[in-house]
C-alpha cells in the first residue's frame, strides 16, 4: 500500500458515516419479516418443552457453524450437552465437554441471552478470552483479552502460501484502535435510529473491519451481530442461526465482505447480502423444527417401553442424523458395550418395531429407524 493511498473503507475521510439506500432494503426486510413471523407462529403452537428443544437445535447449530467457518471442527454432541447443561434442558446422556467448547458455547449463550446489557469492551475481552483458554490459537501464542499490539506488523487477512500471499483486507493500525473501539461501543449502546436488523448488519461489518484482535475476530463479529439480531427479536431465544448460513454460503460470504472493505461508505450491498442471508437462515431453521417435532413425536409414541440407557442414546443419535450406517459394532462402540450386548440391544428394537434393517445389506447389516 502506498503513502496516500486509500485502499480501504476505514481510510475514507468520513469514516465511519455509514450510507445505505433505506427504500432498497425495504424488499429484504419485509422478506426476513415474513420468514420470522411464519417461524414465530409455529412456535406459538408447540409447548415450552419443544421451544427448547428448537433453541437448543439452533443454538448447537450457532457454536459448531460459526468455528467451521474458520476451519475449526467441534464435536456436535459436546457441543449440545454444554448448552443443554446451561439451558436446563434434558437431553439424557451427555458428552464430555472441553475447555475450548465451552468457550465459544460461553461467548455465544452470552451474547444472545444477555443482549440488552451494555456491549463493552471487558465483555468483548471476556469473549476473546473464553475463545482461546490457553493463551494459544494453534501453535501460535497471542495476546487474549486485550487489543492487538501489531508487534509483528499490521493485521491483514491474507491467503495463499508462502511467496504468493494475496492481501484481502488489512486493518487499522493499533494505535488508532482505543479510539476506534469507543467510537463503535458508544454507537453500539446508544439508540441510533436504524432499523435494529439493519444495526445488527452495520455491527458484523464495523466490527470485522476494526479487527481489534490478534485472532478470533471473525466469530466475535458473528457474536456481536447476534447479539443485535436478540435484540431485534426481543427474545433470548434462538431460532435460528445466522452463523449457519454464512457457512453455507461462506464463498459469497467472503468476497461481498473484501468488495465492501474495499469500496465506498455506502454499504446497501453489505446490508442486501446481510439480509437476504437472515432471511434465508430463518427459513431453513423450518427445517430444524420440523426435526425437534419428529423427535417430540417419536419418544411420545415409544414412552411406554422399558428402554435402557445405551438404547435410548443411540435412538437420540439416529433422530439427530447418523453420519453413515449404523451397524451393531458402531452401536458397541458408541455405547461402550460388548458386541453380544448391542446385538441384544438392536434385536430387541427390532422386535418393537422401533428400528429396521436397512435395505441393502452389504458386508454388514445396518439398522435405521423403523418408517
Amino acid at each position: 500500500m502506498n503513502d496516500g493511498e486509500k485502499l480501504y473503507i476505514w481510510q475514507a475521510d468520513v469514516w465511519p458515516q455509514w450510507r445505505y439506500d433505506l427504500a432498497a432494503l425495504a424488499g429484504p426486510l419485509t422478506d426476513v419479516s415474513r420468514s420470522q413471523g411464519l417461524l414465530l407462529g409455529r412456535l406459538a403452537d408447540v409447548g415450552m418443552a419443544l421451544r427448547d428443544q428448537a433453541s437448543l437445535a439452533a443454538l448447537t447449530e450457532d457454536v459448531v457453524k460459526t468455528s467451521e467457518i474458520e476451519g475449526e471442527v467441534l464435536n456436535v454432541q459436546s457441543v449440545r450437552s454444554s448448552i443443554a447443561r446451561r439451558m436446563g434442558v434434558d437431553i439424557g446422556a451427555v458428552a464430555p465437554v472441553d475447555r475450548h467448547v465451552e468457550g465459544v458455547v460461553e461467548m455465544v449463550l452470552d451474547a444472545t441471552t444477555r443482549a440488552t446489557d451494555p456491549l463493552t469492551a471487558e465483555r468483548l475481552f471476556g469473549w476473546h478470552a473464553a475463545l482461546f483458554p490457553t493463551g494459544y490459537s494453534g501453535m501460535t501464542r497471542i495476546e487474549v483479552g486485550q487489543w492487538r499490539t501489531d508487534a509483528e506488523g499490521p493485521m491483514q487477512v491474507v491467503s495463499g502460501h508462502m511467496g504468493r500471499r494475496k492481501v484481502h483486507f488489512q486493518a487499522p493500525p493499533a494505535q488508532a484502535l482505543a479510539a476506534e473501539i469507543d467510537r463503535f461501543l458508544a454507537w453500539a449502546n446508544a439508540e441510533t435510529g436504524e432499523p435494529m436488523l439493519i444495526k445488527a448488519g452495520l455491527a458484523h461489518l464495523w466490527f470485522v473491519t476494526l479487527h481489534p484482535f490478534d485472532d478470533g475476530n471473525g466469530r466475535i463479529a458473528r457474536a456481536v451481530g447476534d447479539l443485535f439480531l436478540a435484540r431485534a427479536d426481543g427474545s433470548p431465544q434462538r431460532f435460528y442461526s445466522l452463523s449457519a448460513q454464512i457457512q453455507r454460503e461462506r464463498k459469497d460470504y467472503y468476497e461481498v465482505l473484501e468488495r465492501t472493505q474495499k469500496g465506498s461508505l455506502d454499504v446497501t450491498g453489505w446490508l442486501s447480502w446481510f439480509l437476504g442471508t437472515l432471511g434465508r437462515a430463518v427459513a431453513s431453521s423450518q427445517t430444524t423444527l420440523d426435526a425437534v417435532l419428529v423427535k417430540a413425536r417419536f419418544w411420545q409414541r415409544w414412552a411406554g417401553q422399558p428402554l435402557n440407557e445405551r438404547q435410548v442414546k443411540l435412538l437420540n443419535r439416529l433422530l439427530d442424523g447418523f453420519d453413515g450406517k449404523l451397524t451393531s459394532s458402531k452401536w458397541a462402540a458408541i455405547a461402550k458395550c460388548s458386541p453380544d450386548t448391542a446385538l441384544r440391544d438392536i434385536t430387541q428394537l427390532l422386535d418393537l418395531g422401533v428400528l429396521q434393517k436397512t435395505p441393502g445389506g452389504g458386508r454388514s447389516t445396518g439398522y435405521e429407524l423403523a418408517g
